[in-house]
């Protein structure tokens, strides 16, 4: 029989940006946070009762500076594991595409940004449920016109 986990999960919002020549926007983590310079698809918790797509909008605003609108955001993949450094609670991350938007990223506290090849993403050094993320864009990007 299966164990049931009791604790909440922490559900996150990511966003695979992917700009005119089909390239995906990296965030790099800050060295001091949980999975310090790992590269990871920017987005963030949701708050009680936020949509995820509102949450993954709200997160490019505050990350990125970034504005776009949660109907811009189609949903992509999700991967589920469990948090590090945090609790050890349940995580799950639904990631979202979006080739929308309005500004220049521009990263905040200490994080850095980098537009790779979707191909390229494998390669690059990611926290753990990033790799499933990546996996499943490249599949929906190969099979799709984004």
């Amino acid at each position: 029989m299966q164990h049931l986990d009791r604790a909440e999960p922490l559900w996150v919002s990511a966003v695979a940006l992917i700009d005119a020549a089909g390239r995906v926007l990296m965030q790099r983590r800050p060295l001091g946070a949980v999975h310090g310079g790992l590269w990871e698809f920017p987005g963030g918790k949701l708050e009680p009762c936020e949509a995820p797509e509102v949450a993954a909008a709200r997160e490019l605003q505050e990350e990125l500076g970034l504005v776009t609108a949660p109907t811009d955001l189609v949903p992509a993949a999700f991967a589920s594991g469990r948090t590090d450094g945090r609790g050890d609670r349940p995580l799950i991350i639904m990631l979202f595409v979006c080739t929308r938007w309005a500004g220049t990223p521009e990263p905040q506290a200490g994080a850095s940004v980098g537009w790779y090849g979707p191909t390229q993403l494998a390669a690059l050094a990611m926290p753990p449920l990033d790799y499933p993320l990546a996996e499943g864009l490249l599949k929906i990007l190969q099979a799709s016109a984004f």
